[in-house]
């Protein structure tokens, strides 16, 4: 059964990833920011 709302797991990498995140200004504070609170960041 196909639920709504279920975005694929590539698609959600794509957007949301880590080198999603990397790609932008914004995104790589974000990191910083958590990696300076301690939390784990992962790259894969």
């Amino acid at each position: 059964m196909h639920y709504p709302h279920r975005i694929s797991k590539i698609k959600r990498k794509r957007k949301q990833g880590f080198l999603a995140r990397m790609r932008t200004r914004g995104g790589r504070k974000m990191i910083n920011a958590k990696r300076r609170r301690g939390q784990q960041v992962n790259i894969a």
